[in-house]
């Protein structure tokens, strides 16, 4: 009876085991044909790769001895391998990412400098220095985005020297600073009596022609910041930024000084009505542009001094650049004459604009001083 009953529990085990095996053979024959069909999808995926003369395009490899890999492991690498389709002709480009503002005070700035005016410079030099620096002397920050878009007009006549000095140093300060700008040369034509301040206005009014600035720095060929923290844009109140010259013992020679370098926004420029176009000769016109800013509530807006360091070229009077005898009269009648001369009154003629590599220069006739009332 127990040999009976030993029979009959082992057949049963042996036709459950069958079962399993059928199942298991079922699920088999599923699977490899569920995976044969994925890769025969993969290789006609490769066969429409093919280019127009029929070749095939380069062979690759898969290893399917990896560990821990999946079968869509590897469709997912020769999807990806796979040639990429071309775009459609009206497809978006990806939108590129923004770009973050430019920093207050950037990184990369030095400091107190080392200025010295002995060694010899070329423009073919301060060219190879600066090949970031575009026609006409332009700049913007590849890696940021500048508030402020700067002009920089020099008043100029017979520097060359100076200029490529000026030149020499500000590029690198500018650049550090991320400074979107350009450099004007506004050059007086003729041998008649030079005319500082007409000539930064000719400058706002070339410069907004070119492009749409909004920060004018006006600034002496022959002077050279030695603090690259000295940053060379617009503040809430018109800037000065040479406050400690050299030649005045690096300090502010008196409390009304503007002279030098300086800046104003374009809506703190027209504020004053620019600069006196009436000073002919050397001086006044700084003294007259900063009874200006006081007298429309405007205060000037200066650096530490320790920041504020220039040197200045050594040079000897310019020819037909001789003190204005009638300046202390002029300064002293700034209120009455500040509406009437100004950018609302100027006249001139321009007789050429080039672009160089460093800097973009605009020739100007601005005429004659008026005749110098005789003596009684």
């Amino acid at each position: 009876m127990s040999r009976l009953m030993l029979g009959r529990t082992l057949e049963r085990i042996c036709k459950a085991v069958l079962l399993l095996c059928l199942v298991h053979f079922l699920i088999m024959m599923i699977l490899y044909f569920d995976v044969y069909s994925q890769r025969f999808d993969i290789f006609s995926r490769f066969n429409n790769g093919r280019g127009a003369n029929g070749s095939r395009g380069p062979h690759h490899y898969y290893n399917f001895s990896r560990p821990n890999t999946t079968f869509a492991s590897y469709v997912a690498t020769a999807d990806h391998l796979l040639p990429s389709a071309k775009p459609e002709a009206n497809q978006t480009p990806p939108t590129p990412k923004p770009l973050p503002p430019c920093p207050e005070i950037p990184l990369g700035l030095v400091g107190r400098l080392l200025i010295e005016f002995s060694s010899q410079i070329t423009l073919e030099r301060v060219q190879r220095e600066n090949p970031n620096v575009t026609e006409g002397g332009k700049y913007t920050p590849p890696d940021c985005r500048p508030k402020q878009k700067v002009a920089i007009i020099i008043p100029f006549r017979n520097r060359d020297n100076h200029l490529k000095y000026w030149l020499h140093y500000l590029h690198p300060i500018l650049r550090r600073q991320k400074i979107d700008y350009g450099i004007f040369i506004i050059n007086q034509l003729g041998e008649d009596t030079f005319n500082r301040a007409k000539l930064l206005n000719v400058g706002y009014t070339e410069v907004l022609k070119d492009a749409e600035y909004n920060c004018f720095i006006f600034s002496d060929v022959d002077l050279i910041p030695m603090d690259d923290r000295n940053i060379y844009h617009c503040y809430d109140q018109p800037r000065h930024f040479a406050i400690a010259m050299d030649k005045f013992g690096f300090r502010l020679p008196y409390a009304g000084y503007f002279g030098g370098v300086s800046g104003l926004s374009k809506k703190q420029f027209l504020k004053i009505n620019g600069f006196p176009n009436e000073y002919w000769g050397w001086g006044g016109e700084d003294d007259d542009i900063y009874n200006r800013i006081t007298l429309n509530g405007m205060k000037v807006s200066r650096p530490d001094v320790r920041i504020g360091r220039y040197r200045m070229i050594k040079h000897e009077r310019d020819k037909h650049n001789e003190p204005n005898p009638q300046r202390f009269n002029k300064i002293q009648n700034t209120k009455t004459t500040m509406r009437k001369d100004g950018i609302s009154s100027l006249l001139y003629r321009v007789v050429s604009v080039k672009k160089h590599p460093l800097y973009t220069n605009i020739s100007v006739e601005i005429g004659k001083p008026p005749p110098r009332p005789v003596k009684g």
